[in-house]
């Protein structure tokens, strides 16, 4: 059960520093890696499905 709760903290904490991490970049930045903006969240929840 711990493992469980271990693993959500470490999926959870994996989205926030992607998330975070997109968020710093300009939009220029962004486009050049072929990114919008609104794009960010689900590049963000696939980083977690890995």
């Amino acid at each position: 059960m711990f493992n469980f709760f271990s693993d959500g903290l470490k999926r959870w904490n994996r989205y926030n520093i992607t998330k975070r991490e997109l968020d710093l970049l300009t939009d220029r930045e962004l486009a050049d890696l072929g990114i919008m903006r609104s794009d960010i969240p689900r590049i963000a929840r696939e980083s977690v499905a890995r």
